[in-house]
């Protein structure tokens, strides 16, 4: 496992297990980058090289011993896994004194406590202020592992105190062809590379989740026949995507993340740059679409949609925010 069996992130991966060989471990880690670049993967990879009792060298996980199948599915006894209970929810205060608590013991069966702390920037202030103290005086035994958007969304404070990964995406040919080789068709691997934007998690769970690419397709449907429906139409839509009885199957998070792509891909059209679009599949379209609507109603429609996307999560009225959303737009 030259690599951790990640793909990409080679600087990150010899910096990590240098600092293992050489006993240099920071008592806590930042990994930051784009949802689904690898934070993750790369967090749990450290926990391995540094846990795993059948290592063949040092900072070398096996990566099939017990502990190591253990810390892949995150129910390793020494290693803690604290998030928000779903993607754009809230990290709360109780969550890290709970874990504050628990690396105040000694580890059960290694020589570290391990608390993954994953999606930071959604904790609330209190959350925040509470993990800023468990790094301060966190005992010798405890190693924090945190993963964010980016150290510009946390306390100034906690991303000082810890030692900062800032992941990239990999190059769309690489993530292509390492698709391909997983068994996907050249054109599903062009697609989800591009839909991915390089990150190579995302791109694995959309190759693993054909149900993820139909939703999406349905999706982005609506948004074309949303753009020539009348106001009933979409107060309808508004009412049905945003019903709390059915969250679960119409996702309205999902949904505005997804228009947000193909309002950010019109307005790459738009602006005539040579920026690969996400949704290439739909590029006839998009460029059409570019060229009736224009630049700058290109990018109000693409900052509404980042609008609407923090707004749903500050809990604003989701079926008025789909309402306005919708009204909002043009009429083609």
């Amino acid at each position: 496992m030259t690599n951790w069996n990640i793909l990409g992130h080679q600087w990150a991966v010899d910096l990590l297990r240098a600092q293992i060989q050489r006993g240099t471990l920071s008592h806590a880690y930042l990994f930051t980058g784009p949802s689904g670049v690898g934070r993750r993967t790369l967090a749990l990879r450290f926990a391995q090289a540094l846990l795993c009792p059948e290592s063949p060298a040092p900072g070398e996980p096996c990566g099939t011993c017990r502990t190591c199948r253990q810390i892949e599915a995150m129910q390793y006894p020494d290693l803690t896994v604290v998030q928000a209970e779903k993607e754009g929810g809230v990290l709360k205060v109780e969550q890290v004194r709970e874990v504050r608590q628990m690396l105040s013991l000694k580890p059960y069966q290694s020589r570290y406590r391990v608390a993954l702390f994953l999606r930071f920037e959604e904790a609330n202030p209190s959350a925040a202020n509470a993990l800023l103290k468990t790094l301060e005086e966190a005992p010798s035994h405890a190693l924090l592992l945190l993963t964010a958007d980016s150290p510009d969304s946390l306390l100034p404070t906690i991303v000082s105190r810890c030692q900062v990964l800032r992941l990239s995406p990999s190059p769309l040919e690489t993530v292509e062809a390492a698709l391909h080789e997983h068994g996907a068709d050249p054109e599903t691997a062009h697609l989800l590379a591009h839909l991915s934007g390089g990150r190579v998690g995302l791109a694995f769970r959309l190759l693993a989740d054909p149900d993820s690419l139909d939703f999406r397709r349905q999706r982005i449907d609506e948004l074309h026949r949303l753009l020539t429906a009348s106001r009933v139409e979409k107060f309808a839509y508004a009412e049905r995507l945003t019903d709390r009885k059915h969250a679960e199957k119409e996702r309205p998070r999902e949904t505005l993340l997804l228009w947000l792509s193909y309002w950010r891909d019109v307005l790459l059209a738009a602006s005539g740059t040579s920026a690969p679009l996400m949704n290439v599949d739909r590029a006839e379209e998009i460029h059409a679409l570019a060229r009736q609507l224009g630049l700058d109603t290109a990018r109000r429609l693409t900052t509404q949609a980042e609008k609407a996307i923090q707004q749903l999560d500050a809990n604003v009225n989701p079926r008025l925010l789909v309402e306005v959303t919708l009204l909002d737009w043009p009429h083609v």
